[in-house]
């Protein structure tokens, strides 16, 4: 079966539940079944069709699962962000119609992904400078500073500059790899280059330290400095990176939690919720009950008990960062499983792109990118389940969020970008190694 006809056979499937859900919830909800539901769901399939479309005459050698993956997803969010609040399920709704524009403009502007480590210099300064904007000008929710507020509009610029740092890593690492593999002595009976090699590094140590301090967030901070380490790791394989970089995290993250009282307040609800149960811990702690009260089958699709009787959440931002805990209570353990293993599904996908993609840029691009997602990905589910502290950061595809939406699914064009060409160069190769060996 080719690519885009198992990815058309797999949209068909995600199609199907995304209509089940929409119906479910409604009923649900309104004790009925209207054709409002019908439409809803008859829109997010013909966004997902018109984009299928695309990757037929774009991107026919795409990955196949990657875009049916995205979509199922999304239709759990908006199922669920209905559920909560039927208003902001209609503006998630525009916000993904605007991602599938992000979406198209990508693939017809950007065409060959390796065209941007030309620009790398240009869009790592773009996203240092999305993450200056958002220091100054940024709005303060729940303690953390990761939103420009804008004509009514909040906007989360981390996101677009999460994508213009992983562009960065992957061009300069690209050429920078060999120098940063040299070794050049042993620490700890590990060869290791020379120190002054270390300075990416700490740079990116300082910035990531600098970030949890100005926008006094750990998800963000976490993640931009993981995501260098994981880059350079794979980039260089050699392991002193990465313990170094987690070392100095640990370091850093140790002088935040001294000077930095939203950090302290963050590791104490972890530590202990129970002692602020009526104050701070009250978010987590609901939100474990809301997760309990699901059970192994979950209540149901518009049937969990997610409100108050006055429409309140039983989990504060319950739409943004708690989804997951939403999906737990009306999907169940094995629902809230099942979305673990898309995600895994989509990261796995991912790094299958960059281990085949013919060129160094491409290669580090994919695996930034899906090292990116995943990362965020555990990150909040973690801070949901109480594994490690929480933060503020979205779940992809999930969450209500505009910002979120627009640059997964910005992601999401890259990778199919890159496994595209990854694709037609192999078999291209292929190709001319027959014709030579027919000739020979």
């Amino acid at each position: 079966m080719r690519p885009r006809d198992r990815e058309l056979l797999l949209l068909l499937l995600a199609a199907v539940l995304a209509v089940v859900s929409y119906v479910a919830v409604y009923s649900g909800v309104f004790r009925e079944i209207s054709r409002w539901s019908l439409v809803y769901a008859g829109i997010f399939v013909v966004i997902f069709a018109l984009l299928h479309l695309l990757m037929r005459f774009r991107l026919a050698e795409a990955d196949p699962y990657l875009l049916p993956v995205a979509a199922l997803l999304t239709a759990i969010g908006l199922a669920e962000i209905y559920r909560i609040s039927p208003s902001l399920a209609l503006l998630q709704g525009r916000w993904l119609v605007a991602g599938a524009v992000v979406f198209v403009l990508t693939v017809l502007l950007i065409r060959d992904p390796v065209k941007l480590d030309r620009y790398r210099y240009i869009i790592g300064a773009l996203g240092l400078l999305l993450l200056a904007v958002t220091i100054v000008f940024g709005t303060e929710i729940n303690g953390a500073k990761l939103w420009i507020r804008f004509a009514g509009f909040g906007f989360q610029p981390a996101e677009f500059a999460k994508i213009c740092i992983v562009i960065f890593l992957a061009g300069y690492l690209n050429d920078k790899k060999e120098l940063l593999s040299v070794p050049t002595g042993r620490l700890f009976g590990m060869p290791v280059p020379r120190v002054r090699y270390f300075g990416p590094l700490l740079v990116m140590w300082a910035l990531s330290i600098l970030l949890l301090i100005l926008l006094r967030d750990f998800g963000a901070s976490l993640l931009l400095l993981t995501i260098f380490i994981a880059l350079i790791y794979m980039a260089t394989s050699r392991l002193v990176y990465a313990l170094v970089g987690m070392t100095l995290f640990g370091i850093g993250a140790f002088l935040a939690y001294e000077l930095v009282p939203h950090v302290q307040d963050r590791f104490a609800i972890w530590l202990d919720p129970w002692a602020t149960a009526d104050t701070t811990g009250y978010q987590l702690l609901q939100s474990l009950f809301t997760m309990a009260d699901g059970g192994v089958l979950g209540q149901g699709l518009g049937r969990g008990y997610l409100l108050f009787p006055d429409g309140r959440p039983v989990v504060p931002d319950l739409q943004t960062d708690f989804i997951f805990s939403a999906v737990a209570n009306e999907l169940g353990m094995l629902g809230a499983i099942g979305m673990i293993l898309c995600y895994l599904l989509f990261c796995w996908r991912g790094f299958h792109i960059a281990i085949w993609a013919p060129d160094g840029f491409s290669k580090l691009l994919a695996a930034g990118l899906s090292a990116a997602f995943a990362l965020q990905t555990f990150i909040i589910i973690g801070g949901v389940t109480r594994l490690i502290p929480l933060t503020g950061i979205t779940l992809p595809f999930v969450s209500y969020g505009g910002s979120s939406l627009l640059a997964n699914l910005m992601l999401l064009a890259l990778l199919l970008m890159v496994s595209h060409r990854s694709n037609v160069v192999l078999r291209g190769t292929a190709a001319e190694r027959f014709r030579l060996a027919e000739g020979g």
